[in-house]
């Protein structure tokens, strides 16, 4: 069975897609095959793999409101796409008068769920309907978090939602661990926010930490990962790290 993670914070521009898209990428690398699900409206995922969300006869919010199977939305890049499009922003209101909606992605994954090593899942940047569904159907969830202290404040209401999620929908979901990101080491600001991290949250901060750079603005362009644009750089490095830590510390 796959290991199904979410990459969530409720917090915009966190690098959650640059995260679950380099991830991704990094375990296949490793020789696990990986589904990536893009439960994002604004389907940056899709885009950065280069599938034009626009052209889209079916997408996520198919599979999630209408039933849909899951493969036939699949598309085969450097790591398997779940495609999404601005479709699903409607997803939300088509579901709220469905029994059992917290769990339509459970349900659709079920069927593809052997097929795949590991299962991860974009969320977007709010705790609606959609971020529900993906931890309802994940096993753990990693958080980027971006290094300045505004952005370590969203980590208690990330917290409180998934306390609810386990108390009522999944009692298996957690936290696998906390990821820095755009990291700027010249400044003294990002330096204490990463010491800050460390100190309210111990181990469950991942050892790696994702720099700021120019080349995760630059892939998605090319329509694939940094590990593919920029395979010998820092940025690639970094998830390959990340991935290690993730298969050592909590294996598939």
């Amino acid at each position: 069975m796959a290991r199904v993670v979410a990459l969530a914070n409720q917090k915009g521009g966190v690098a959650k897609t640059t995260s679950t898209v380099n991830l991704g990428v990094a375990l296949r690398e490793l020789g696990y095959s990986v589904l990536a699900v893009d439960m994002d409206p604004q389907a940056n995922l899709t885009t950065s793999q280069g599938i034009l969300p626009d052209d889209l006869a079916v997408s996520m919010f198919n599979v999630l409101v209408q039933n849909l199977p899951l493969e036939q939305v699949i598309h085969q890049r450097e790591i398997d796409v779940a495609a999404a499009n601005i479709d699903l922003a409607g997803a939300e209101l088509a579901l709220a008068p469905v029994i059992g909606r917290e769990r339509a992605l459970t349900k659709a994954l079920l069927t593809m769920e052997r097929q795949y090593d590991m299962v991860l899942i974009d969320t977007p940047p709010s705790l609606g309907l959609l971020t529900i569904n993906a931890l309802t159907a994940s096993d753990a969830v990693i958080v980027p978090v971006q290094c300045e202290f505004l952005s370590m404040r969203g980590l208690a209401q990330l917290q409180r939602t998934l306390e609810q999620v386990r108390e009522n929908l999944n009692p298996q979901v957690h936290i696998m661990g906390i990821l820095p990101t755009l990291f700027d080491k010249r400044t003294t600001h990002g330096n204490e926010a990463v010491k800050s991290l460390r100190r309210n949250f111990g181990d469950l901060v991942f050892n790696t930490v994702v720099r700021k750079t120019i080349k995760f603005a630059e892939a998605p362009m090319r329509g694939c990962s940094v590990l593919t644009y920029a395979p010998q750089s820092e940025a690639a490095q970094a998830y390959r790290d990340l991935a290690r830590e993730v298969l050592n510390g909590k294996a598939i």
